[in-house]
């Protein structure tokens, strides 16, 4: 018996047919941590850091990694904190921004 080549047609090449384009799933990272990181350093913006226990730290970011970061501080050590360890962190110039007192419209 002779071996017989399987003939399928080629989905492709059919009239009518159109390609189903799947969506991809989203990717796992963004990148948006790296680059708000390397921004903060490269400016070497001072940072608000409020760690789950509530307290809160200020310096600018040296260097970070996976798991933490390096806040360095004027006249206090500079610290290596986990980011496990950080509830949030903001720009010290957005604390400042929000305690400016408003001028209230005057009455008269």
């Amino acid at each position: 018996m002779p071996n017989r080549k399987l003939i399928r047609p080629d989905l492709s090449e059919q009239k009518g047919s159109r390609s189903v384009r799947r969506k991809h799933a989203p990717p796992e990272q963004t990148n948006a941590e790296e680059f708000y990181y390397l921004k903060q350093m490269g400016a070497k913006t001072a940072m608000v850091v409020v760690l789950t226990d509530g307290t809160e730290l200020r310096g600018w970011i040296e260097w970070y990694d996976k798991g933490a970061i390096k806040l360095n501080r004027n006249r206090e050590p500079n610290l290596l904190l986990l980011k496990h360890n950080i509830r949030y962190m903001f720009k010290e110039d957005e604390l400042r921004r929000r305690r400016r007192p408003r001028s209230e419209p005057s009455t008269t």
